[in-house]
Parts: C-alpha cells; sequence; structure tokens
C-alpha cells in the first residue's frame, strides 16, 4: 500500500508539478523543471479542459439520477416475495456480468447518429413504429452528447444500485410495520413514514459508490466514441489523450484534479460512517 499507492500517488503529483510535455522529457533527454501549480491553472482556465468538467457533471448526474430511480423502483416491485423472484432479479442484475467495453461495442449501434433513410439502431426502431420525432444524434450532440453515453451505463447498474435498496427493504424488521399499521397507517403511509426513512443509509451508499464510479467513467465512453470526439471528452479521456503525446505533467494533473474530486465525495462519507460505528459500540 505505501508504494503501490500512496508512494504511487504521491509520485503522481510530483510529476504534475514539473514541465514534462514532451517525449525527449519523458524519457528523460531533456530535462524538466518545477513548476508549481502552473500546470493545474493552465488547465483549468482551458476551454477543452472545462467543456471535460461540463460533461463529466452532466453525465454523473445524470448516470445517479437513472441508477437511483430506476434501481429503487426495481427493488420496490420486488420488495415483497412474489413467484419468479429470482428470474426478476437474475434479469436486472445480468448486465452487471457485461464488461463495459462489450456493452459499448453493442451500445454504439444502438446510439447511431444516422437519421431518416439511414437510421440504424434506436433511431431505426424510432422510424419503424412511427417516432421519428424522437430520432438524435445521440452521442454525437455537442451539447448533450455525453448524456447519452450515460444510458448503456445506466442499463448496466441499475440491478446494482436495485440489490443494494432490495437488501435495504429486506433488512427492515416486520414488526416496525406492524407497529405503523396498528396506529391507523395506511400501507403507503408505513413505506414514507417508517420503511423509506430507514433506507437513507442505503440511498447514501448506493450514491457515493455510484458517483465515484462517474468520475472514473473511461472504457465505456472509449468502446463507443473516440478519444479524438470533443463531445464526449471527459477529464479521464484527457488523461489518457495527455499521456498518449507524452504530455506526463498535465496527464498527471488531471489524474490528480480527479483523484481530488473523488476524496471530497468520499472521505466525508467514511468519516460519517466510522463515527456512526463508534457510537454504536
Amino acid at each position: 500500500m505505501a508504494v503501490f499507492v500512496y508512494g504511487l500517488i504521491v509520485a503522481n503529483f510530483a510529476t504534475s508539478a514539473t514541465d514534462n510535455h514532451t517525449s525527449a522529457q519523458a524519457t528523460g533527454v531533456q530535462p524538466t523543471v518545477f513548476v508549481g501549480i502552473g500546470n493545474y491553472l493552465d488547465l483549468l482556465a482551458s476551454d477543452a479542459f472545462q467543456h471535460s468538467l461540463k460533461n463529466l457533471l452532466l453525465y454523473t448526474v445524470v448516470f445517479l439520477v437513472g441508477t437511483m430511480v430506476i434501481g429503487f423502483m426495481w427493488a420496490w416491485l420486488l420488495e415483497r416475495p412474489m413467484r419468479g423472484e429470482g428470474i426478476f432479479r437474475s434479469v436486472y442484475l445480468f448486465p452487471m456480468a457485461v464488461s463495459f467495453i462489450a456493452s459499448g461495442v453493442v451500445w454504439r449501434w444502438l446510439l447511431n447518429s444516422n437519421e431518416g433513410e439511414q437510421a440504424l439502431g434506436l433511431n431505426r426502431l424510432f422510424q419503424m413504429v412511427g417516432l421519428d420525432f424522437l430520432q438524435n444524434p445521440w452521442w454525437n450532440n455537442i451539447t448533450w452528447g455525453i448524456a447519452a453515453i450515460a444510458l448503456p451505463a445506466i442499463w448496466q447498474l441499475s440491478g446494482y444500485v436495485m440489490a443494494l435498496f432490495l437488501a435495504g427493504f429486506r433488512g427492515v424488521p416486520e414488526e416496525l410495520r406492524e407497529a405503523g399499521r396498528m396506529d391507523g397507517a395506511s400501507e403507503w403511509q408505513v413505506y414514507r413514514h417508517v420503511i423509506f426513512p430507514q433506507l437513507s443509509p442505503v440511498a447514501l451508499s448506493a450514491l457515493i459508490i455510484i458517483g465515484h464510479m462517474s468520475l472514473k467513467a473511461f472504457d465505456l465512453i472509449m468502446s463507443i466514441s473516440k478519444p479524438s470526439n470533443y463531445q464526449t471528452k471527459v477529464p479521464a479521456v484527457d488523461m489518457y489523450v495527455f499521456k498518449s503525446s507524452f504530455d506526463y505533467a498535465n496527464s498527471a494533473a488531471v489524474g490528480a484534479i480527479l483523484l481530488i474530486i473523488v476524496a471530497v465525495l468520499v472521505i466525508p462519507y467514511l468519516i460519517h460512517t466510522n463515527r456512526k460505528e463508534a457510537s454504536g459500540r
């Protein structure tokens, strides 16, 4: 851990504070100079990187809302034991078994931007059922293209969120439900005032897990789009592009920025969890 995690994090920050932007510097032929936070300031002032950050925010919001809503609704439907429940659970969870690269290849075809007579994928389906007005360029849209790539991510991870919420539903003691009914609460009131509040820790955990996964989105985007596509750029793709052109300093700076963003989300959650565990002992 000290060498391969924290040691490399320190090395990454050290690289991000240099002017290591060329192959000659990357191979040690030319020296590098310490520039401090200069690379960070240049990146944050860059319109291209600001676009990547906006894309990341849009992707995260769509991804979070989609997985949380769909996962919760599926869990709610399966909350009471029913015939064939195992089949439904398996169907909902199956997409998790597919790699992002494999699903990205299929979704690249489904989200084909051709319209009209050249339509393919979903656009062709809309055309066949008379919903031509729903045809759109999907991930080729400059402003909202990244939101289209969130769709396959939602498809893959909604089942995981469902499993989390389903465990939360099943963890609510039956005595609490019966107590609410004895007090005259309707079934909806039992859910609203008794069961749903018990799910807040599960919802928080799901938000943190899904949120940090969305911040690291890379393979799905790369399998659907290309690194050179401006409309689907996110910081992780920028990091790959910088690294591929031997711009190690900016690549490391992007990685550091992502690490800081993830830390801002995860560390408060870890502190909250540790305090809750300590108070429970």
